[in-house]
């Protein structure tokens, strides 16, 4: 039977409304890439230029002359070593949180999420002035303690949620067997709630390698991260835009491909635990 003509009219507008919400979502990213392969000349030409000889001089310099390729080493070091640190922290304490009741429980847990609720521009000045006196400035160590804060809070949420989605009589059973509460956690409920452990894990990647107030404040050179290192391209007046972008298309690159390969870990873990 043909479709009635609203229906093929909603269906109509339906198609239209998502290719603008992508459009509006992937614009962005063309627009960077695009103009990281661009001249200085031609990245501010007004009205921008559609249709030119695309150029890797932009990444080359970033690379070679400017250190970029240092910086991507020392993010991806601090990103990897700081979800490692949450992940091997955060597990017990969300298993901990979901199975067992004790005195202050609730506020623990409240503690918890309100930690990501701080902004980081107010702390900045204070941890500043503590890792100054501690002679742990420009250090990779320093950032990797700093941004396991706001994200072990982020682990607990999530695996929190995913331990409460597994069902108690299954740590029964096994208690039963004479399992203990270590044995439970991790040869029953750890392999069932990796779809939360790869979530929370993408989601601290993310934060620590996209963050940029901490690296700006806590680090010089041997410690500088790339976000960092993109905004030091910026001097006055002077905006080099093609390194800008080609920096940021870098940066952009390694979490792309990171997202892509857990996507269905992340689909499944955002929804699992949400209908009981």
């Amino acid at each position: 039977m043909a479709a009635a003509p609203g229906t093929r009219r909603a269906a109509v507008i339906q198609i239209a409304l998502m290719a603008a919400v992508i459009l509006f979502c992937v614009f962005p990213f063309y627009w960077m890439v695009t103009t990281s392969l661009k001249t200085q000349v031609l990245a501010l030409e007004s009205p921008p230029v559609w249709v030119f000889e695309p150029t890797l001089a932009n990444y080359r310099s970033v690379l070679t002359e400017d250190g970029v390729g240092r910086t991507l080493v020392n993010s991806l070091i601090v990103a990897v070593s700081t979800t490692a640190l949450a992940i091997a922290l955060g597990l017990p304490a969300a298993y901990a949180l979901a199975r067992f009741e004790f005195r202050g429980k609730k506020d623990l847990w409240f503690w918890f999420i309100t930690n990501r609720m701080i902004s980081p521009i107010v702390l900045a000045l204070p941890l500043f002035l503590i890792v100054r006196k501690l002679g742990m400035l420009d250090s990779k160590l320093t950032l990797i303690l700093i941004y396991l804060t706001f994200n072990l809070p982020i682990v607990i949420w999530i695996c929190t949620d995913q331990f409460r989605s597994i069902p108690v009589e299954l740590d029964e059973a096994a208690s039963l067997e004479g399992a203990s509460h270590w044995r439970v956690f991790r040869s029953i409920c750890l392999p069932l709630a990796m779809p939360g452990v790869a979530v929370s894990a993408i989601f601290a990647f993310i934060f620590s390698w996209n963050e940029l107030m901490f690296a700006l404040v806590l680090t010089r050179n041997a410690a500088k991260t790339a976000p960092a290192m993109a905004v030091s391209f910026m001097e006055g007046y002077n905006l080099p835009y093609g390194k800008i972008m080609a920096t940021s298309t870098l940066i952009v690159i390694p979490v792309l491909i990171f997202a892509l390969i857990a996507s269905r870990h992340l689909v499944r873990g955002l929804t699992m635990g949400a209908v009981k």
